[in-house]
C-alpha cells in the first residue's frame, strides 16, 4: 500500500476519496490547510501529496513552495479547470504533475499510479552510470551531477533527464518525453513536459560556450546535447 498525503479544504471530496483510493492501493491522510500540509509532507511519511492549489491560510502554491525547499516527495496539484497559471506556476515550482478539478477519481489514481511508478527504484544494472558532457548520472540510484555538482531534481525531473541523457545528441520527441519521463500519453495543449525541461535547464545551467545543454528543436522536441 502506498501513503498518500491529501490536502484539500473540501471536506467531502476528501471523505470520499479517502473511502475509494484504499481499494486502489493508498493509505490515505487528510490535512485542510496548506500549513499543516506542508509541515505533513516534509516529515517524510509519505509516498506522494496531492495538493489542492485553493487552501485556505497557506495556498497551494506556496504549500508547494515550502516543501520543495526541504524534500522532493512526488506532488500531484490538483487545480481549477482552466486555470493554466496556477499550473505553470506549479510545475514551476517542481509539482511532478496536475490535474484539473473536479477530476475523475480513476483518472487521479492512474496520474498517481504513473508519479509512483517514476519515483520507484529503477531497474538499470548495479553500477551503471551515463555520462554526457559535464553531466553524470547514476540511473539506478537515481543520483545526477553537473560537473561534479549534486542536482536537486523531482522524480520527474530525473526520468525527463534520463531519457533525454539516454538519447544524447538526437531529438526526443514531446510524445516520447511523456511516454517514458510522466508515465502518460501527451495531452493537447499539455505544457508539463515543456516546464519540466525549463526547470532542468534553471538546474543545469550553461555549457562552456553559453549554451543551454538542452535544445529545442522546434516542431519535433528537445535534444540533450552529446559530448
Amino acid at each position: 500500500m502506498s501513503k498518500l498525503l491529501l490536502v484539500d479544504d473540501d471536506v467531502e471530496l476528501c471523505a470520499m476519496l479517502a473511502e475509494y483510493l484504499p481499494a486502489e492501493g493508498f493509505v490515505v491522510e487528510t490535512a485542510h490547510d496548506g500549513a499543516e500540509g506542508a509541515r505533513r509532507a516534509v516529515e517524510g511519511h509519505h509516498d506522494v501529496v496531492v495538493l489542492d492549489v485553493m487552501l485556505p491560510g497557506l495556498n497551494g502554491i506556496d504549500a508547494l513552495r515550502a516543501i520543495r525547499r526541504t524534500s522532493q516527495v512526488p506532488v500531484l496539484m490538483l487545480t481549477a479547470k482552466g486555470d493554466e497559471v496556477d499550473r505553470i506556476v506549479g510545475l514551476e515550482l517542481g509539482a511532478d504533475d496536475y490535474l484539473p478539478k473536479p477530476c475523475n477519481p480513476r483518472e487521479l489514481v492512474a496520474r498517481l499510479r504513473a508519479i509512483l511508478r517514476r519515483a520507484a527504484p529503477h531497474t538499470a544494472p548495479e553500477g551503471e552510470v551515463l555520462h554526457v558532457g559535464p553531466l553524470l548520472l547514476r540511473a539506478r540510484e537515481r543520483r545526477a551531477e553537473w560537473g561534479g555538482t549534486p542536482l536537486e531534481l523531482t522524480s520527474t525531473e530525473f526520468n525527463v533527464l534520463e531519457v533525454l541523457a539516454r538519447h544524447a545528441g538526437r531529438v526526443v520527441s514531446k510524445a516520447e518525453l511523456s511516454e517514458q519521463g510522466l508515465g502518460r500519453p501527451l495531452e493537447r495543449y499539455d505544457r508539463g513536459i515543456d516546464m519540466h525541461v525549463s526547470n532542468l535547464r534553471r538546474k543545469l545551467g550553461s555549457l562552456a560556450d553559453g549554451r543551454s545543454p538542452i535544445q529545442t528543436v522546434r516542431g519535433l522536441g528537445y535534444q540533450l546535447l552529446g559530448d
